[in-house]
């Protein structure tokens, strides 16, 4: 899901600030909901809020038991049950039959919690998340891995406390993109957005600007960055240097690359010109992967659109249906 990158970066973040905060987490549903197990909300003891779980109208409810939790560093649960037809008659419902069922995490309570999202980003494991009644919390990525027991709600220790939940949070795709140019600002935000981990390949002054909108700037040739990513999780590639040298230098430098999904911005000719100088075992490596032109065609011009249509085709590759 694209808004986990985003608060599991703000928890960290929080964690390492000293701030009291409160990590929600979907560890159940039932019926028709806005959210599945394994989305996640943070919540400041301030009332600040990163990520959603509703469509705006369990937050505030949520908002007031986690600011308690985080100030009480202890693990509190909510079921949410709006399937009745009274909730939906007296307008409390979701606008879905549904039922949530919550863990609010307490940050203060989870010692090392920021160096498990840090090994989560660099992309080469899922995040494991398990969460008992009792209060016992894990966490893993790879060999790095946190146990906890926090203070569980006294109802909750009345219940089964054998109860648990794993959750689950896929590392998160990572892009690296070839050459900035006018679509930059608008595509690499809206990459990291939909929870992409962005890399820009750019060593043009006129572009190295840009490369505030990337996670990661490589200022090198492409043979060189295609290098140094070599021991990399990347899922696509995109070539988009609006500049032919460089394109085919990219073009070729991927060719022995395992990257999956290889992108190159242009019309047909662009594609036909570039392969007519490369070499016949270039050309067989990079065909079954590459998608040229890049993007969807939703219509309109323009860099944002051509943005936009890059942006749809990774998402659609991320989340085949």
């Amino acid at each position: 899901m694209s808004s986990q990158r985003r608060v599991l970066e703000a928890s960290a973040a929080a964690h390492q600030r000293g701030e009291p905060a409160t990590l929600v987490v979907v560890v159940a549903t039932e019926g028709s909901t806005y959210v599945r197990p394994g989305a996640m909300a943070l919540f400041g003891a301030g009332g600040e809020q990163v990520g959603w779980l509703s469509g705006g109208c369990l937050e505030p409810e949520i908002a007031v038991r986690a600011s308690v939790v985080a100030v009480q560093a202890c693990i509190e649960w909510m079921d949410i049950d709006t399937r009745d037809d009274e909730d939906l008659i007296g307008g409390s419902a979701l606008g879905c039959r549904g039922r949530l069922r919550l863990a609010l995490l307490p940050l203060a309570a989870m010692p090392g919690w920021p160096e498990l999202v840090q090994a989560w980003q660099r992309g080469s494991s899922a995040l494991h998340l398990h969460v008992a009644l009792d209060g016992r919390v894990s966490a893993a990525v790879d060999a790095l891995q946190q146990h906890w027991q926090i203070e569980s709600s006294a109802d909750s220790v009345q219940s089964d406390a054998s109860v648990q939940w794993q959750i689950e949070v896929p590392a998160p795709p990572a892009v690296v993109v070839f050459g900035a140019g006018p679509e930059t600002p608008t595509l690499l935000p809206l990459l990291r957005n939909l929870g992409w981990m962005t890399t820009l390949v750019e060593r043009r002054a006129r572009w190295q600007a840009e490369a505030g909108h990337a996670d990661a700037w490589i200022d090198v040739a492409p043979e060189a960055a295609c290098r140094s990513i070599a021991d990399s999780h990347y899922a696509a590639a995109l070539v988009m240097n609006h500049n032919f040298e460089i394109d085919r230098e990219a073009l070729h430098a991927l060719a022995s690359t395992p990257i999956a999904f290889i992108g190159l911005l242009g019309p047909n000719r662009r594609r036909e010109d570039l392969f007519r100088v490369l070499p016949l075992a270039t050309r067989e490596a990079l065909l079954p992967r590459l998608h040229s032109p890049v993007g969807l065609k939703l219509g309109g011009h323009g860099p944002e659109a051509i943005a936009l249509s890059i942006a749809a085709q990774l998402q659609a590759y991320r989340f085949p249906q």
